[in-house]
């Protein structure tokens, strides 16, 4: 296996505009390993004269692109996909490093992330218009569909990889041309990409990554640009509502996948057992720095007590440490920032009455560690009820009936997933029609697919990545009238 020094040694650290460039000035930034409060390696930061180096990139390649036979950009895409798989262990360990996950989330992650890139490379020969009669007989009706254009992506740091390949897959895939901005946080994996779809064959210009401490900087010249089409995002519901509101200027196209709040419901039937195991995954994939991560759990009463004991009981099993040591299961969280965020909503609910059951407290030291955590008998007014707390926090209250039960999950203004467990077939339909989510998962703690419409309602967003629907977010619909 690769040294992390190799490793590192082998990652761009400069802009990928047609391969590795300086920023203007020569501006850089550091990038900082989660475990250690340590800086890793430091990065190009780009302003705004190099976003718009790359517009230039991607708008001189679109047409060549677009003209490009879907069977050709597929099969770039299947060798990228490829070329990820082969290299999982470098793609893991890198993203350990700079996001601070476990290795085997990481892991998890690259065969996930790559997953993207095989099944959009099978959907570029399968983008259909269609040929008909007018009804009224008078002529013919050809539906023809076209890639969008220039895109931007703007991706956040829980997911390095996949959160990139999930935009850049049915983009390409369609004819796309994009430029990508990762968070800066994680901006390595992305680099790495780049460099991989270059030896795959990806012509110059077609993806850029620009990396960036300024996002603003080198995201507002973009969306101002009438050259760009499309702007896709992945992040808080914050930061999505203000870049809807620039996009507007110019009527993009946009996709946004935004917060959850996700309720992990168990009825009076459930399997407890089973409703524990997929509450470890529902709550700690990804160390519970995830919009699909379980973000509070309403369990009925009457087993309520039997699920606490058994979920604490498994969670006292979880190892927490540097993510890069084997024995790890929970690495630490992003940053100082999102340590002080848990700790608050932590000490929120327990001083207003929530009971500690397991963990609650950061073990302290050099690095940003919160251990697993379950509160019980937790108020309705803690501020972790409404508020995605984004780690491994579990908050947990009671409902009685099917309808308190709903209503209890249905009570947030986001919709991106929920997840119930019920042995009864009719009540896990009733239920995963009644809830206000793009997504349910039916006694299962994970849901994620890349061959499935992933996205949310609400102020969770809109637009759909993977599945069938994926591609869509990437196309325009043309009508020719014939006589």
């Amino acid at each position: 296996m690769v040294s992390e020094s190799e490793l590192l040694a082998s990652v761009p650290t400069q802009l990928w505009i047609g391969g590795p460039v300086d920023a203007t000035g020569g501006a850089t930034f550091p990038v900082e390993n989660p475990a250690t409060g340590e800086t890793l390696i430091e990065v190009a930061d780009a302003g705004p004269e190099d976003a718009v180096r790359a517009l230039d990139a991607a708008a001189a390649v679109q047409e060549q692109w677009a003209a490009t036979p879907a069977r050709e950009r597929g099969e770039i895409l299947r060798a990228v996909y490829e070329r990820i798989i082969a290299r999982t262990e470098e793609f893991a360990l890198l993203m350990t490093l700079e996001m601070g996950k476990a290795l085997p989330e990481s892991r998890n992650e690259v065969r996930y992330g790559a997953e993207f890139f095989r099944w959009f490379s099978e959907e570029a020969v399968r983008v259909h218009g269609r040929y008909q009669t007018a009804p009224t007989g008078t002529g013919r009706i050809v539906v023809h569909k076209q890639p969008v254009g220039p895109c931007l992506a703007i991706t956040p740091w829980n997911f390095p990889l996949a959160m990139g390949t999930r935009k850049i897959g049915p983009a390409l895939a369609a004819g796309c041309t994009m430029i990508v901005k990762p968070a800066s946080a994680t901006p390595l994996t992305m680099l790495l990409l780049a460099k991989l779809c270059s030896e795959a064959g990806l012509p110059d210009g077609v993806l850029s990554v620009i990396t960036s401490s300024r996002s603003s900087a080198v995201t507002e010249p973009l969306l101002n640009d009438s050259r760009l089409r499309k702007l896709t995002f992945t992040g808080s519901t914050a930061v999505g509502k203000k870049l809807v509101e620039k996009s507007a200027n110019k009527l993009l196209r946009t996709s946004m996948e935004l917060g959850g709040n996700a309720p992990f419901v168990v009825f009076a039937d459930a399997d407890i057992d089973e409703a524990v195991k997929g509450a470890m995954l529902a709550k700690l994939r990804n160390g519970g720095e995830a919009c699909t991560a379980a973000n509070r759990f309403h369990v009925h009463n009457s087993v309520r007590e039997e699920f606490t004991e058994k979920f604490a009981a498994a969670m006292r099993e979880v190892e927490l440490g540097a993510g890069a040591d084997p024995k790890t299961t929970l690495g630490p969280l992003i940053n100082e920032e999102q340590l002080t965020t848990v700790s608050e909503l932590v000490e929120d609910a327990v001083a207003k009455g929530a009971q500690v059951r397991l963990g609650g407290k950061a073990p302290g030291g050099p690095g940003y560690y919160y251990p697993a955590t379950i509160l019980a008998d937790v108020p309705a007014e803690a501020r972790i009820l409404s508020e995605e707390v984004f780690g491994p926090v579990a908050p947990i209250v009671g409902f009685d009936t099917e309808e308190e039960g709903l209503a209890a999950a249905n009570d947030t203004e986001f919709g991106l997933v929920a997840y119930i467990y019920t042995r009864d077939l009719d009540r896990a339909l009733r239920i995963a029609e009644g809830l206000e989510s793009g997504m349910v998962g039916v006694n299962r703690g994970v849901i994620s697919d890349p061959a499935a419409p992933f996205g949310g309602v609400k102020e969770s967003g809109f637009g759909r990545e993977g599945g069938f629907e994926g591609i869509e977010e990437y196309l325009s619909t043309k009508y020719i009238a014939l006589q």
